[in-house]
């Protein structure tokens, strides 16, 4: 017999403690990065397993005192910080996380609230433009072989989602390290965790195959090898436009959730 929904109890006083889930949320508080702290907070106290569905929008904004809107655009941002996972038609759980990403995850999660973790997006989509190109002018013959075996990783990877994200992320990395630059490699770590996340995501909801999806790459490691960088930085953008695209469509759509 499957297990129930979680559902916080209701508070007993705004702001004060309750038997069990989380606390209700002050109104003075901020309605959107404070109900999502609290949110997080909750889901992270291990009354929820990995894997357990949590209560819908709606039950989950009457024990907690807050507005429907607020929970839903909670239940964004921890959807996009890989802590939680929409299955439209059947709710949303905790997601079964690698516990190694898990500190990774929960440091980003100090930039809660959707509006913060989009802007998190289009810092990345620069960053990862001008990786490229400086990539594209410092690389080794032995980068441009390690872009390649990512590439491969990801086009071979069929229907096994965990395979595609890890040619994903070494791609990534590969292109970072090959700029021979530490801040921009460290830089490039720190997203680690959020583009195993996202990557995870949109291969999920993609209208593509994991093929389709990694031929998108293989314009950047040409350019790349050609030590071209204005085509290298072309090549990018235009995969990370296309890679955001795919973000958004994953998200959850309002009123998905009951």
């Amino acid at each position: 017999m499957s297990k129930a929904p979680a559902t916080p109890a209701a508070s007993t006083t705004a702001g004060g403690p309750t038997a069990s889930g989380p606390q209700a949320v002050r109104r003075a508080d901020s309605p959107s990065v404070e109900l999502t702290r609290h949110l997080l907070q909750y889901f992270l106290s291990g009354e929820i397993a990995p894997g357990q569905k949590i209560a819908s929008e709606r039950d989950l904004a009457a024990a907690l005192g807050v507005g429907r809107s607020g929970v839903r655009e909670a239940i964004k941002s921890l959807s996009l910080l890989g802590l939680l996972e929409v299955r439209q038609g059947d709710g949303t759980y905790m997601t079964r996380s690698s516990s190694n990403l898990l500190p990774e995850v929960i440091e980003w999660g100090l930039l809660l609230g959707e509006q913060r973790i989009m802007d998190l997006v289009e810092v990345r989509e620069h960053l990862e433009i001008f990786i490229a190109g400086l990539a594209a002018e410092r690389r080794t013959a032995e980068d441009v072989a390690a872009l390649w075996a990512a590439v491969e990783t990801m086009g071979s990877a069929e229907s096994d989602v965990d395979r595609y994200s890890e040619g994903d992320v070494r791609f990534h990395r590969v292109l970072a390290q090959a700029t021979s630059n530490e801040v921009l490699i460290s830089l490039s770590h720190s997203f680690r965790a959020l583009l195993q996340v996202w990557s995870a995501q949109c291969v999920r909801d993609a209208t593509k195959s994991t093929a389709e999806l990694a031929a998108e790459h293989a314009p950047i490691v040409r350019a790349v090898q050609r030590k071209n960088a204005n085509a290298a930085r072309s090549a990018m953008a235009k995969h990370m436009k296309m890679a955001a695209a795919r973000l958004v469509r994953a998200l959850p759509a309002d009123g998905s959730r009951g």
